[in-house]
């Protein structure tokens, strides 16, 4: 017997499934979302954390792609501009690259073709004069500066997650689809809560695969079925070491391989460096950085800097598995990050959408073209609406946050240190006022475990944000794992695992 019946069940708790979770309960759309693990578990928290255009992918002549990415940035931009804010990049030049004038075209295309109107524009800089220059070696001598922008990706899939389920939608963590039929006109899903293995069914009218680097498993597995589009997994990998340089700009590097590479201000004490591009084979689950990766890295930046990167310095490293469209492409790094929407109707009708590529830039624009392709199943579905939507605690000042978060600080809770208020104003923008609701003195966060995440903050995120583990916590809903002593974690594994809170995936989103 069926618990219940919906209009769109959607595999997948990544970006791209959140935000077709969310598009579509604004539409009116009856939703289930199911994620095996943790939201932004795999590769929607393992990117290098940018909304951006895609400079490098004007040489591959990839113009609606760009210009697609670059007017999403602002859109972006303004929905949530306490999870993502306007980072200027510094691209040095030097003989390797193309000649001065060729670069400032294509950076003339890269502020033009978007439509950009928030973000300033490219200008020169002298990196003998300019502080940019100071902690690179002598021999760069001038470059350029450009805008993009800097996103908590892991955040971002998290607050599309909680406006879906705001919206009506369920969405359930660490529960498994383990078979997937169709009969008759819906399909029928029998899931797997992942913590006590108690089994329920669903069903259907439109099934979405939103599983990522798992998408072609995950159609041959449930379905028996294969998928008609070709499918590249590539490895993207990164480190984060003690901070290279003081000011709040980013560098781009090119490589002599004809590849670039990020070092962007982190956490502000750190640098984060990325990325790479392998092809992959086996358990995306299993995906991690190799030392050739490491040397690549250290080796790209360190061409760069006066002073070395070195393997000392190194805190933290990730690595994630993308499913990109397989457009033949030589080497893994020239493969399109453009996405393809690949639509089975079968023969009765109940449709299975796959989502193959995207990047995070533009995953929203994804999440509509996905419900433009099921019109047919729901053609009384709501009109598109996102574009002009604010992400949870997105209501705030885009182009005055930091004045926001200072009186908020001050007047608000001048009683709280100044650097908690202002690290809970980044993270939950006005809902800061949900996660400190009650709080009028130090004491009513309840116990610290450490770097300023009290109790009633892990409260929060457990009640309204679906995290049940460390690191949930930790490494995806923030990045306090980087600061995080093993003793630390293991008071917070202990609070988690006594206050019973791991059972509790469903608690922000209802069960089905």
């Amino acid at each position: 017997m069926l618990e219940s019946l919906v209009d769109l069940a959607v595999i997948g708790g990544g970006i791209n499934g959140c935000g077709i979770a969310r598009d579509a309960a604004g539409r009116g759309l009856s939703v289930f979302l199911c994620e095996q693990g943790d939201l932004a578990n795999g590769t929607s928290s393992a990117s290098t954390k940018l909304i951006h255009g895609g400079l490098r992918y004007l040489e591959f002549f990839e113009f609606r792609l760009v210009r697609e990415a670059l007017a999403e940035r602002e859109v972006l931009l303004r929905s949530a501009p306490h999870i993502i804010w306007p980072l200027r990049f510094i691209l040095p030049h030097h003989r390797g690259l193309r000649p001065w004038p060729v670069i400032r075209l294509g950076l003339f295309f890269y502020d033009h073709l978007g439509g950009r109107q928030l973000l300033p524009p490219t200008r020169s800089v002298d990196l003998v004069r300019d502080e940019a220059g100071r902690d690179l070696k002598a021999t760069y001598r001038r470059a350029f500066e450009y805008s993009d922008c800097w996103v908590e990706d892991a955040r971002l899939v998290v607050l599309n997650a909680r406006d879906a389920a705001d919206r009506g939608a369920t969405i359930r963590t660490r529960t498994k689809c383990i078979s997937a039929t169709r009969e008759g006109n819906v399909w029928r899903l029998t899931l797997e809560d992942q913590n006590n293995r108690n089994r329920f069914d669903i069903a259907a009218r439109a099934l979405v695969n939103a599983s990522g680097p798992w998408l072609s498993r995950v159609i041959t597995e449930l379905t028996g079925r294969t998928i008609s589009t070709p499918v590249r997994l590539v490895k993207g990998s990164h480190i984060v070491v003690d901070r290279l340089f003081d000011h709040d700009r980013a560098y781009i590097f090119q490589n002599a391989d004809g590849r670039v590479c990020f070092a962007i201000p982190f956490e502000r004490d750190f640098t984060l460096i990325g990325t790479t591009d392998e092809d992959y084979e086996g358990d995306p689950a299993a995906a991690t950085i190799n030392a050739a990766e490491i040397d690549y890295l250290l080796e790209s930046v360190s061409a760069y800097f006066e002073r070395p990167a070195t393997r000392d310095r190194i805190r933290w490293s990730y690595a994630g598995v993308r499913p990109l469209y397989d457009d033949g492409a030589t080497k893994a790094h020239e493969a399109t990050r453009d996405y393809v929407l690949n639509l089975d109707v079968g023969d009765d009708r109940a449709p299975l959408l796959s989502v193959i590529g995207g990047k995070i830039t533009t995953y929203r624009r994804l999440a509509e073209q996905a419900l433009m392709r099921l019109t047919d199943v729901f053609p009384h579905m709501r009109p598109p609406w996102t574009r002009e939507a604010v992400l949870p605690g997105g209501d705030v000042p885009f182009n005055a946050f930091g004045q926001w978060a200072k009186e908020i600080a001050e007047h608000r809770y001048p009683f709280l240190d100044s650097a908690l208020v202002a690290r809970l104003c980044r993270a939950y923008g006005s809902r800061i006022s949900a996660v400190l609701d009650g709080v009028h003195s130090p004491q009513d966060l309840g116990r610290e475990f450490g770097s300023g995440l009290s109790e009633r903050e892990v409260e929060y995120l457990t009640s309204q944000e679906w995290a049940s583990s460390a690191d949930d916590i930790l490494w995806r809903r923030t990045k306090l794992g980087l600061r995080f002593s093993k003793e630390q974690r293991s008071a917070l594994e202990e609070h988690l695992a006594g206050a019973r809170l791991a059972p509790l995936r469903t608690a922000a989103g209802g069960e089905p």
